[in-house]
């Protein structure tokens, strides 16, 4: 039973609770955590909260040879201890990790933390949520039935869809469509779907960042934005009018830009957002440009949750080659994230209650309004 001065490091201070799930542990996820935690000044800004196992954390700690890795294990987020990393027992079993392996253990064990995470995020126990990278093919073993965590946390969220962002130090790129076919994103995009994205990436960019009056870079979907109708006919009949409507609502959205041409530009340094049609037109260039710092950030739900930019890389799996840097920055953004959340309730609260007026009539008596 802890003691009054546990009690009151457990509960004092300001730090960002970090609820964290641990993808599938067949590949990068647990070795990405770790390593992005191994420095102790990150504990100053917020107090991890994993959501896993701690004797799946031992095997990751023998394999990788991170011996140096401590942890505080606890049954509850409501136990979880200040500047110490804190590993929430989801299961009690053994569990072996097939390092490379694309399994349903894998995603029963993803899921399980992912699940666990979301529901304590829900119940006000932890303040934010980083998840760690999970197979779609695993977990569509499990019965999950999203195309990954964005349309996941839409849809515990009561909401049909969000926003998936990727941001960097130097830009902030969404999407109109994400886990989608190639062949069906055309379909897909309607007039209505691309203003709410440009209205979603508009509130994001001022309330998530704090940018007062950001400037949307919106591209076309085809071969220099559709050259005039020449090379289709997508960015007249449906982006074109979807960026007039958003102007009319005092939104700043540009374009349709040709992605190739401005990625290759300057272009990108005038613009605070760029909205692409689809998975590969935004995010090729975004990771080629921004890889090991790159962040996944879900915009347009009420909660905060934030990914490294990689996937699995069942390739290096249990190899000590992934690095810990995406996952880090993925951490500080959600601190930060939710920081500026916090101040914007401060700066918007009606902080001077009404307090009656004294007033002093032509008798002199005192009359209070």
């Amino acid at each position: 039973m802890e003691n009054k001065e546990q009690k009151k490091e457990r509960t004092s201070g300001n730090d960002v609770r970090i609820g964290i799930s641990i993808g599938d542990i067949n590949g990068i996820g647990i070795e990405v955590i770790m390593k992005s935690l191994e420095d102790p000044r990150i504990l100053t800004d917020c107090t991890p909260i994993i959501y896993g196992s701690d004797k799946i954390f031992e095997a990751y700690k023998k394999q990788l040879r991170m011996n140096n890795f401590n942890y505080t294990g606890v049954k509850t987020a409501e136990e979880a201890r200040r500047k110490k990393i804190n590993i929430v027992n989801v299961w009690d079993e053994e569990v072996e990790a097939k390092f490379g392996e694309t399994n349903e253990t894998g995603g029963k064990y993803a899921f399980l933390s992912l699940e666990a995470a979301t529901r304590d995020l829900a119940a006000g126990k932890v303040d934010v949520l980083v998840t760690a990278p999970i197979s779609k093919e695993a977990m569509a073993k499990t019965g999950f039935q999203f195309p990954g965590h964005t349309e996941y946390l839409a849809d515990m969220a009561g909401q049909e869809e969000a926003l998936m962002l990727m941001i960097s130090t130097t830009m902030k790129i969404g999407l109109v469509t994400s886990h989608i076919a190639l062949k069906d994103v055309s379909t897909t995009i309607t007039t209505d779907k691309v203003l709410a994205k440009i209205t979603a990436f508009n509130a994001s960019l001022k309330k998530d960042f704090g940018i007062q009056r950001p400037k949307i870079a919106v591209f076309g979907l085809n071969p220099h934005a559709g050259e005039n109708g020449k090379m289709g006919t997508e960015e007249k009949e449906t982006i074109i009018p979807a960026i007039g409507r958003a102007q009319n609502e005092g939104i700043f959205a540009y374009g349709p830009f040709p992605a190739d041409g401005f990625f290759g530009s300057t272009s990108k340094a005038k613009y605070d957002g760029i909205l692409a049609m689809y998975h590969d037109q935004g995010l090729a260039a975004f990771k080629a440009l921004a890889f090991d710092e790159g962040v996944n950030f879900t915009a347009g739900l009420p909660i905060i949750r934030t990914s490294p930019d990689h996937g699995t890389a069942f390739d290096i799996a249990g190899e000590n080659k992934a690095s810990g840097d995406s996952m880090r920055h993925a951490i500080y953004l959600a601190i930060d994230v939710y920081r500026n959340h916090q101040f914007e309730k401060e700066i918007t609260a009606n902080v001077l209650e009404s307090q009656p007026i004294e007033r002093k009539p032509r008798d002199g008596k005192r009359n209070d309004y």
